[in-house]
C-alpha cells in the first residue's frame, strides 16, 4: 500500500515539475521562481559539498539556474529538469575547481581529537579534499545528497556502472585515508 502511495506522490510531483518546465519555456516568471524555490537549497548544498565554500556555492547555484533557464529549450523531456540542473551545477563546480590551484588541507596532529559533530564534519571535509574530483563528486552526491545511482549517472553523464565503480573506489580510498590520518592523531 505505501509503495503505491509513494509512486502516486512521485508521479504527482513529476507532473507538477513537468508543468513548471513547460511554463518556463513559455517565459512564465512565476514558474521560474517556483522551480528555483523547489531546487535552490539542495543545489546549494550539493555545490557546497563539492566546493567546500558556501559563498562560492551560492554563486555557482545562481549561475547554474541562469544557464539552465537560458538553455531550457534544449531539454527534450521536461521530467528531466532536476538532472539537467544538477548536471550544470556539477560541471560549473568542476570548472571552478579546475581554475583553482589545488589546496590540500592537512589535519593538525597537535589538536586533540574530539568526536563532536562539528569536528567530525571538519575531518570529513578535509579528507574529501584528498580524493580525486570524480570520486569525491560521486561520494558526495550519493552519501551527502542522497542521490540514486541513476541520478548520479545522469548528473555526471556517465553510465550507472561507472557510478558504482567510482563509489566503490571512493569509499575504499576514503576509508584508507581516514584510517591513515586517524592513526596520526
Amino acid at each position: 500500500m505505501s509503495e503505491f502511495v509513494s509512486t502516486a506522490v512521485t508521479s504527482e510531483i513529476s507532473a507538477i515539475e513537468r508543468q513548471l518546465v513547460e511554463r518556463v519555456k513559455r517565459g512564465d516568471e512565476y514558474a521560474i521562481r517556483a522551480l528555483i524555490e523547489r531546487h535552490r537549497l539542495r543545489l546549494i548544498r550539493t555545490a557546497t559539498n563539492l566546493l567546500r565554500d558556501r559563498y562560492e556555492a551560492e554563486d555557482v547555484s545562481q549561475e547554474a539556474f541562469l544557464k539552465a533557464f537560458r538553455t531550457i529549450h534544449k531539454l527534450r523531456d521536461d521530467r528531466a529538469f532536476p538532472g539537467f540542473l544538477y548536471r550544470i551545477c556539477v560541471r560549473l563546480c568542476m570548472d571552478r575547481l579546475r581554475s583553482k590551484r589545488p589546496e590540500v588541507a592537512e589535519l593538525d596532529p597537535s589538536v586533540p581529537h574530539q568526536s563532536n559533530s562539528v569536528d567530525t564534519r571538519l575531518v570529513i571535509d578535509r579528507l574529501l579534499e584528498l580524493l580525486p574530483y570524480d570520486l569525491r563528486t560521486t561520494l558526495v552526491l550519493r552519501e551527502m545528497d542522497q542521490l540514486s545511482y541513476e541520478e548520479i549517472a545522469e548528473v555526471m553523464a556517465v553510465p550507472v556502472g561507472t557510478v558504482r565503480s567510482r563509489l566503490h573506489s571512493a569509499r575504499l580510498r576514503f576509508r584508507t585515508i581516514y584510517l591513515g590520518e586517524m592513526g596520526q592523531l
